[in-house]
Order: structure tokens, then sequence, then C-alpha cells
């Protein structure tokens, strides 16, 4: 077997993201992919009813959309394009009013304002905040830790008091940040909905973080779709990968990296095969598959090890697929222009909802984040009808019985039916991918957690995926963590991808192997002793 630069474990897009970085900088790559398919989490298909495309994972992209690293690959000329959906996201309260998002901003104040005099002036307030430090903000998160240079330039732009602020801002509850913002429950609904799209509750520290940037990056970006489905994200990245002499190998899954010396040498696959690499091994897998089934114990520090074991999953999910016959008949036509829906909960019932699963119960009531492809991209579904989806947290388990899944399917569908009476009988197809279904389909959506470990704050920055670096780097010279159980974390933007991939080409471009291992080494003992 030919031996090639690098070789990447797993075609996820951060892995396929990887690949095309060196591939540019001139590398030899081979990506080997453990399914028939690549794309990991990023992928389209057929599975509701004839003629109803759904996204079978994860499906709007604001961060993709924003993404720096996303942006330089410059996929539109892979033939990737995006659509938006009238509205962003509205978030349906049980009384029946809206709170709605549009990238029109005075129209999003308009919907803010009738929860509260004043609140659709304040909304543009907190957007200014957002405008002003946007550009930093984005280049910080998604570079590797410590983004020096993008954080400097914050505390220039911001003077240190406002640095301060914002990094006080940073570490309130969306709760908190909400009840400082704003007066009326509408518009701190729009950021805790949006929060709870982690597996953050909306009394946890960080947790208004997650909701300002997406509820203001729907603001700024909007949350759009490739036409055609997310499958086309996949695509254009695999296509460039393969112009630019990359090769993907499928059915392929790795269960070694070949270490000598303390070096990665190549991985050896489940045939028996064994796929060398000279310079780089970039994994696109969670950590603790990583480090405790392909490495071993061996090559690593006890203290790593027995950090590994305080490593925290996100929630679980179950996610439903719906062929509608029909748009769906919302009781609040706020909704119907909506590409993203949040619905069945308040605040408090939030609260109590993050509560329920973290005491490992099924929430008698779910809150719900459901999305209308075809509003979004009418290339989903026959004109008339919905391609639509929802899903819901559930505690993180082993395993759940199919009457578990069932049950709770159908307290989904009732949240549904009770904003849109009739909802049911317009349904011609459904497929229902549990926990277990999602870790069957992507073995790194491990228990059905599609975050690539918990979002909370102790497992954040140089804390990810354990306390250490915050870095790509491993402790095995020439092994890199590529997954979203990196810094930053999950969601689809390519930058642990992107950071795993600058730092193979770091340690390649060191004066010599022994330094830039050296360096390493140092930084290890001063970590785990």
């Amino acid at each position: 077997m030919e031996t090639v630069d690098a070789i990447v474990v797993g075609a996820g897009h951060n892995g396929l993201v990887a690949a095309n970085l060196l591939a540019d900088a001139g590398w030899t790559v081979r990506v080997l992919e453990a399914t028939p398919h690549p794309g990991g989490a990023v992928r389209s298909g057929f599975v509701t009813a004839p003629g109803y495309l759904s996204d079978l994972f994860s499906s709007f992209y604001p961060l993709g959309y924003a993404s720096p690293v996303m942006r330089a690959l410059r996929l539109e000329e892979q033939g990737l394009s995006w659509r938006h959906a009238p509205d962003v996201l509205t978030h349906l309260l049980p009384d029946g009013r809206a709170a709605t998002i549009n990238r029109d901003l005075d129209r999003t104040m308009a919907s803010m304002e009738q929860f509260a005099p004043g609140d659709g002036e304040r909304w543009r307030h907190a957007y200014d905040d957002w405008k002003s430090v946007s550009g930093r903000m984005l280049d910080t998160l998604f570079t590797p830790f410590p983004p020096v240079t993008s954080g400097l330039g914050l505390v220039r732009d911001l003077r240190v008091s406002g640095a301060l602020r914002l990094a006080r801002r940073l570490l309130l509850s969306v709760r908190e940040l909400g009840s400082e913002l704003f007066r009326g429950e509408g518009a701190t609904l729009a950021l805790a909905g949006c929060a709870l799209h982690t597996d953050l509750s909306p009394e946890q520290a960080g947790s208004g973080v997650y909701g300002w940037l997406l509820a203001m990056l729907g603001q700024e970006f909007g949350w759009p779709v490739p036409t055609g489905g997310a499958q086309e994200i996949t695509s254009a990245l695999v296509n460039r990968l393969t112009a630019r002499g990359g090769e993907i190998v499928y059915q392929a899954p790795v269960e070694r990296i070949l270490v000598a010396r303390g070096r990665a040498m190549g991985v050896r696959t489940t045939d028996g095969r064994d796929w060398r690499a000279r310079r780089a091994v970039i994994a696109d897998v969670p950590a603790p598959a990583l480090y405790l089934d392909l490495v071993g114990e061996r090559w690593l520090p006890p203290r790593l090890v027995e950090d590994l074991a305080h490593f925290r999953w996100d929630g679980a999910t179950l996610k439903v697929d719906w062929a509608v016959q029909s748009a769906v008949p919302w009781t609040n036509p706020a909704a119907s222009g909506a590409g993203t829906v949040h619905l069945g909960a308040d605040l408090n019932d939030l609260t109590r909802y993050a509560a329920q699963i973290a005491t490992d119960e099924l929430p008698p009531k779910p809150f719900l984040l459901l999305g209308q492809m075809t509003t979004a991209d009418p290339a989903h579904s026959p004109a008339g009808t919905e391609s639509m989806w929802a899903y819901t947290h559930l505690p993180h388990r082993k395993s759940w019985s199919a009457d578990e899944i069932s049950e709770h399917v159908e307290r989904m569908e009732t949240v549904i039916e009770d904003h849109a009476p009739g909802f049911r009988s317009a349904v011609v197809g459904r497929n229902v991918f549990s926990p277990t279904d999602l870790e069957n389909e992507n073995p790194s959506l491990v228990g059905g957690a599609l975050g690539g470990g918990t979002s909370a704050a102790f497992q954040q920055l140089f804390l990810r995926p354990i306390p250490g670096l915050g870095r790509s780097d491993t402790p095995v010279d020439r092994l890199f963590l590529g997954s979203a159980s990196a810094h930053p974390g999950g969601g689809v933007h390519g930058a642990p991808g992107a950071n795993a991939a600058r730092a193979a080409l770091a340690r390649d471009r060191a004066v010599t192997g022994d330094l830039y291992r050296a360096l390493i080494t140092g930084a290890n003992r001063a970590i785990y002793g």
C-alpha cells in the first residue's frame, strides 16, 4: 500500500476540511471512513416518503455560513449555494404568542416590541453590541487556543473595560443575560431557545453566550441551508479534495493508531491492513475513542487517562422526520415562514425540561427544535407540502427500549399538534432516529450526542476535551485530534479539522522534529505530571 503524507481517520466534515487544507499545502492525503458514506452528520436522504428529502442529522448552518474556515475553502466553486427561509426562527410560547427573528432588523424589533415596550430598541442595542465584536469573535472562536492575535485585537477594539464587560457577559446564564438585556419574555426566549441547541440549561453559566451567538448570527447572516440539502456541503468538500488528488476509502474502520517510539506512523484497519503516513495522522473521532481505543494507555500519560474518566458527553438526541402533504397548519401564522421553530416551552418550562434531563427523567412535555425544510428550500419536497423534522434532548444513557422511544415520539407529536391542529392527519411518512440509531448511522454520535462532548464551561477552551492545552496536539507525536471533541467543539464550522491541519503543518515546518517533540513533551509534563 502506497505511503502518503497524511492519513485522516473519518470523513466527517471536520476530517474533510483537514484533508482539504493538507492537500492545499501539497500533501498527499488518504481519508479512511468507517461507513459507506462521507459527511458524518452532514448528510441528506429520502427516508420518509418518495419526493421528500430529509437532512438526516444536522440542518440549518449559521456557523458554517459565517465560519472563516468554511469561507476560505470557497465551496461555491464546487457548486454549493445557500437559501433562506422568510424568517430565521420563531419561538412559539405555550399561550400561542410568537417571538420571531428575521434578517430584517426592523421586523425582528417589531416582534420583540410586542412583549414589552422598548424591547425592540433593546434588541437593536444587543445587535449593535454584537456587530461591534462579531468579526473578532468569529476569528477568536475558530482559531486554535489560545487565540492570541484575534484575542488581542478584540481587547484593543474594546479597550480593557469593554473587554471585561464582554467577558462577564460570556459567563452569564441565558436567563440572567436575558433579564439584563430585555424586559419582556419574547426576546429572552429567542436567546434561550437558541441556547437549548446545546446541552446547557437556562441556568448554567455560559449558556448565555450560546444563545447570544446563535441569535445574533441569525440576525446578521440568517440560518441558511444548502440548496438541495445538507449533503451538498459534503459533496462540495469531497469534490474539492479529490480534485486536489486526495483519496477517500470507505468501509475502512480503523482499529489502531500505529505508534513507534512515541510517534504516529499510520493506522491499522479492522481487516488487518496497515496504512502508513509519513507526516501526520489526523483523527476526526471522539476523544475517548481516539485515546482509549485507537491509541491505548501504553502511549499516554497516566494523568490523561485518569482525566478521560471525567470526560462528559452532551445529552442524547431523538430526531423525527415527517413528510407532510400540506403546509403545516400552525395556529399562529408567525410560524409558517420560519425555517426553525422552537416550541412547547416558556422560560420556566425550559428550566424544568433541562432539570428533568439532568435527573435522568423523560420530560413529559418535551421542548422541540423543529425545522421546516421546504419552507427554507423548495427542493426538499413537492410544492404545497413540507419536509419537516424535530428533535429533542434526552438523558445520556447506554440503551433505550423501543417502547420508551415510541412513547416519547408520541409526546413530541402531541406538542406539535397542540400548536398545529391537524398536523397528524397531514403526515404521509415518518422516520425515527433514536439515540442508538444515530450512533449506528454515525459512530461519532456516541449515545446520540451531537456535540462531541458537553458544552459546559468545565469542558471548553483549554479544558476541551480534558484539562490541557485546548489544542489539537496530542501526547503522541504527529497525531492530532480534529473532531468536535476538540476546541471549539460542536457545530458544522470546520474549525477542529482546520486547527488539526494547521498543527500538522506547523509540526512539519518545525526546525527539527526533535525540537517540536521536546516542546510537546514539556507541555505534557507540565499538565499531566
